[in-house]
């Protein structure tokens, strides 16, 4: 495993936030394992995890990524070349100050964890320091929070929707037209790895 740091503004390369559903963990997997084990950012993913049964996905991101892959936890801290998943039944959210939430409040598009809070709440915190990802998935989740990426200066990358699953989420964040990037999934991570070293 990777050492990790806490995130301070002065010397943060970026926060990538990651949108997945239906299909998800084949590309969270090849997203994670392409990513370089410094990686001078923190991962945040929502995936759509079901509320009734234990989640394994830890263990299952694990195996193939040398980033350390944990749940988040309310009021932790984020280190850079950790990614932090967001436990079933709650939305995993940014604070002001960096700080990681976890919130209770209603599912946005029927899921809880869901994209959007993520992606609106890292945009206010981080602007244009924030790299957001939608793969694939079968709803609209994430393009709301596309588009408060975009109004922050920060990037989109958008699995294309035929390499995905299932393109629902994709297509909706395309539609937007607020998207910089879309690719593969084996080709995000090169991507993520390529804008974080320009900055």
């Amino acid at each position: 495993m990777n050492s990790t740091h806490p995130i301070q503004s002065h010397d943060i390369g970026g926060v990538v936030v990651v949108a997945s559903s239906a299909g998800g963990v084949r590309s969270l997997r090849s997203l994670l394992g392409g990513l370089d084990s410094e990686l001078p950012a923190v991962v945040l993913v929502a995936h759509h995890l079901r509320r009734a049964r234990e989640t394994h996905i830890v263990s299952i991101l694990s195996r193939h990524t040398r980033l350390t892959v944990k749940l988040a936890t309310h009021g932790e801290r984020p280190e850079r070349g950790t990614v932090y998943i967001a436990p079933p039944d709650h939305h995993l959210c940014v604070q002001p100050d960096g700080m990681l939430k976890l919130t209770r409040e209603d599912p946005v598009n029927y899921s809880r964890p869901a994209a959007d809070p993520l992606f609106e709440s890292a945009a206010k915190a981080y602007g244009p320091l924030v790299i957001a990802c939608v793969l694939t998935g079968a709803d609209g989740d994430g393009a709301r929070g596309v588009q408060a990426v975009k109004t922050r200066g920060g990037t989109v990358i958008v699995q294309d929707p035929e390499t995905a699953e299932f393109r629902g989420m994709p297509k909706s964040a395309i539609a937007t037209g607020q998207v910089d990037l879309v690719l593969p999934d084996e080709g995000i991570a090169a991507a993520i790895g390529r804008l974080l070293h320009t900055r």
